[in-house]
């Protein structure tokens, strides 16, 4: 019985002595039961999934290329994500799904990315895929109509979902939060195993 308390106080204080996690910056959504994953083809007509990401710290975040602001920034802001990264960059994928299947042709999509970085991923659901996957995500979005039938804009969620290296939801940020933080969350979870 004294054998089994030292052993109890021990490890005890081994736990209080362990250095405890820092905390992330984002919202810690770690075992939720959507933001699952997605099959969807990318801007250069590969199907991709998660999986494929194994290793990286990956980024998802919906959007369109007509977006006059959000997408932009966003797509800025997790470029410079990514050379605040320095050495640990290839460590980050950035993966953009349009909430606008319609317009955002593969073309389209692929000329977008370039503008913000190479290895940027956009990935474009069929519009019958869209209402589910953007349900997995917890994701809103809704046309807005314009003077013309071309012309409409899109309402949609604006933060990014964050998985880590094995592919788990992790991390829920907010639209604008700033680069240095998004970089500090992405390396804490590169120490994730």
């Amino acid at each position: 019985m004294l054998g089994s308390l030292i052993v109890g106080l021990a490890s005890s204080t081994l736990i209080a002595c362990s250095p405890k996690a820092e905390p992330f910056q984002g919202t810690d959504i770690t075992g939720v039961d959507y933001a699952q994953g997605f099959r969807l083809k990318d801007q250069n007509g590969v199907e991709r999934s998660l999986a494929d990401f194994q290793g990286k710290v990956t980024v998802v975040f919906f959007g369109f290329t007509q977006c006059p602001d959000v997408c932009p920034t966003s797509l800025t802001t997790m470029a410079e994500v990514k050379r605040l990264l320095g050495a640990q960059d290839d460590a980050l994928q950035v993966i953009f799904i349009t909430v606008d299947p319609e317009r955002d042709t593969l073309p389209l999509l692929k000329a977008y990315m370039s503008n913000f970085d190479p290895t940027f991923l956009a990935l474009r659901p069929e519009p019958s895929q869209l209402p589910s996957l953007a349900a997995d995500f917890k994701t809103y979005y809704k046309k807005v109509e314009g003077k013309t039938p071309t012309s409409y804009s899109m309402d949609h969620s604006t933060g990014k979902f964050i998985f880590d290296t094995q592919g788990r939801v992790r991390l829920y940020s907010q639209y604008g939060t700033e680069a240095h933080v998004l970089k500090d969350d992405i390396q804490k979870l590169l120490k994730v195993k």
